[in-house]
């Protein structure tokens, strides 16, 4: 009996210990980041920080997540960039295609969606431009100097740019820059200098007084703008499936459009992997 009433005490106690733990409150959701980082485009990281707060407010309020469960950061600059998503609370990434073929491996980036952009969609052609009757095929290019935002990113360039279009040679120069105006005037003059313009620079070739200068030479095929990645496993399953949700249908409402409309964008869709598969391979066939 006596070996009873012991065993009956320490049953009490552990109760005692469970409802003690169980009367704790919850622990918070460990913060997630949310890392835009686009090279060569405008702004800064503090010019942005307004707009990007008001986006991971309007997907936190949307998800039912409290505030600071969810940050964002933008950053102008690749290594910037790769600096914080390198941090462990960098759980979501939202990236130009180049950047995300560039550092997918390393950064283990899975694409869940991708972005819809302002006056244009998900997903766009890329353009290359050179002095009026310089070029005519992959090997005039010899000797040339190649301008592109997406420089960054050689592989690129030679694959899912323009390796439809045949093989470049290996004595081109890919500069990354986003000074394309003054590259496209030298383009015009003559000078052995060509030019891989997305969408939007692409769009603004004709107002330029001496665009008769310009030949479009080659498009290359539709291919995806930005891509929304998950890094590594630092996304929760669950919060994984709230934020999917929340971003199908954030442009609906009038502060989610408000928020998108803050870093130019409209809306996200779901990932085209097929896209993208084909974007993987041709640059994965590109060698160092």
């Amino acid at each position: 009996m006596r070996y009873s009433l012991r065993f009956v005490g320490i049953l009490v106690a552990a109760a005692g210990t469970v409802a003690a733990v169980s009367a704790r409150p919850a622990a918070a959701p460990a913060p997630l980041a949310l890392v835009l980082c686009a090279p060569g485009f405008p702004g800064s990281t503090e010019e942005a920080q307004s707009a990007m707060n008001t986006l991971a407010g309007a997907v936190s309020t949307a998800a039912g997540w409290k505030a600071g469960e969810l940050t964002a950061i933008y950053f102008e600059t690749e290594k910037a960039g790769l600096d914080r998503l390198r941090s462990a609370d960098a759980a979501i990434a939202l990236t130009p295609l180049p950047f995300y073929l560039q550092h997918r491996v390393p950064l283990r980036l899975e694409a869940l969606m991708q972005a819809v952009e302002q006056g244009g969609g998900a997903a766009e052609a890329w353009t290359l431009v050179a002095g009026t009757g310089l070029v005519s095929g992959p090997q005039s290019l010899a000797g040339f100097e190649l301008v592109t935002v997406a420089g960054y990113a050689p592989r690129f360039v030679r694959g899912p740019a323009l390796a439809a279009w045949g093989e470049l040679p290996r004595d081109l120069k890919v500069t990354p820059s986003s000074a394309v105006l003054s590259a496209l005037r030298r383009a015009s003059t003559g000078a052995k200098v060509a030019l891989l313009l997305d969408r939007a620079q692409a769009a603004a070739l004709g107002s330029l007084p001496f665009a008769s200068k310009l030949q479009v030479v080659t498009k290359s095929a539709p291919l995806p703008v930005s891509v929304l990645a998950s890094v590594g496993d630092r996304l929760p399953p669950s919060r994984r499936t709230a934020l999917l949700k929340v971003l199908a249908s954030l442009g609906s409402t009038p502060a989610g459009a408000e928020a998108l409309a803050g870093v130019r964008l409209t809306g996200f869709v779901a990932a085209d992997h097929a896209a993208l598969t084909r974007a993987r391979d041709a640059f994965d066939r590109i060698k160092e």
